[in-house]
């Protein structure tokens, strides 16, 4: 090849892969998505950044971690995420006040959390005239821990008094000074706590109460402005779960990345709870939406009439599921 020729060729080539580098930049379309608490209930979202899961159908993701649902749902609301992954309360609240807040997908349809006591306490009844820690007042486990004592006849207000008490490692110190008789908190906390001598008195997720632990949000205006971006986050989530389900190692890998814990049994035990109800079908029900408008009914009025259909938008996983894309993850 003559010198002429070589420099036309390799002019032909860089201008080439320019043109293709730029057609693959606009092919990638950019999603801004938040997430809160560390907590396994966010885990699909951590394999979806772990697996590349978004880049796989051509979506650029800003994947980060927000330190409180009211911050995540402030971000969505001004504009600066396309989507968070949070629980039915952050989405209830925005949406009673009058934002166009959606739910889109279900990750963890119900309470996950284990109630905790001293070892003396062995029965639930034990807990009426005990003091109980929350991470938070108003946070998911509190409304967890409230709803469970209803639903076993203590009335939460009336028969305890729980008090915020901090982050899981915290409260297990409070129990153990014996400022706390009993505490909420998930899988792999749990099983920290049995080391220490506490009692793991009730999983909460064995009273089958409907409600969004956590669940994929967005809003109204934004599953019409970019909705093949928002299906391919919901395509993403649905593969992830299937992931959590069928890898169990690489997924505890993933955990203790999160979670920055390294006892095999702990991740063992987190994995084996968050595989287990992590739904195959993640449709977003209005049954664990009312949960949440019942409990706010008597404190806010707009919630007494709500309609808990109008907080989700099932045509997402409706749409995937339709596809075959579920059946064939699970191969069926």
């Amino acid at each position: 090849m003559s010198k002429r020729k070589a420099c036309i060729f390799l002019t032909v080539l860089s201008i080439s892969s320019i043109v293709t580098a730029s057609f693959s930049a606009l092919a990638q379309e950019k999603a801004r998505i938040g997430w809160t608490g560390i907590n396994p209930a966010a885990s699909p979202i951590w394999v979806v950044h772990e697996k590349g899961l978004l880049k796989k159908v051509g979506v650029n993701a800003e994947i980060i971690n927000i330190s409180s649902s009211p911050i995540a749902m402030q971000a969505l609301l001004a504009g600066e995420l396309d989507v968070i992954v949070s629980s039915v309360t952050t989405l209830v609240t925005s949406r009673l006040a009058g934002a166009d807040t959606i739910m889109i997908q279900t990750l963890v349809p119900t309470f996950v959390d284990h109630i905790v006591s001293l070892s003396s306490i062995t029965d639930l009844r034990q807990l009426i005239g005990k003091t109980g820690g929350v991470n938070r007042s108003g946070s998911t486990s509190d409304l967890g821990l409230r709803l469970a004592l209803r639903r076993v006849g203590i009335n939460p207000e009336k028969d305890t008094n729980i008090i915020t008490a901090g982050d899981a490692p915290t409260r297990l110190a409070a129990m153990s000074r014996g400022f706390l008789q009993f505490t909420i908190m998930p899988e792999p906390f749990v099983q920290e706590a049995e080391k220490l001598g506490f009692r793991d008195l009730l999983d909460t997720g064995t009273l089958g109460i409907p409600f969004h632990w956590n669940a994929v949000l967005t809003r109204e205006s934004i599953t019409r402005s970019k909705r093949g971006m928002i299906a391919n986050v919901v395509r993403a989530n649905t593969e992830a779960i299937h992931f959590i389900k069928m890898n169990r190692e690489d997924s505890k890998a993933i955990f203790s990345k999160y979670l920055n814990l390294k006892d095999p049994e702990g991740l063992e035990r987190a994995v084996r709870a968050y595989a287990k109800v992590l739904p195959e079908v993640p449709t977003p029900s209005p049954e664990g939406v009312k949960t949440m408008l019942d409990d706010l009914a008597p404190r806010n009025p707009k919630a007494q009439g709500a309609d808990p259909r109008q907080y989700v938008d099932l045509s997402f996983v409706q749409e995937l599921e339709s596809s075959g894309f579920i059946k064939r993850l699970y191969g069926k």
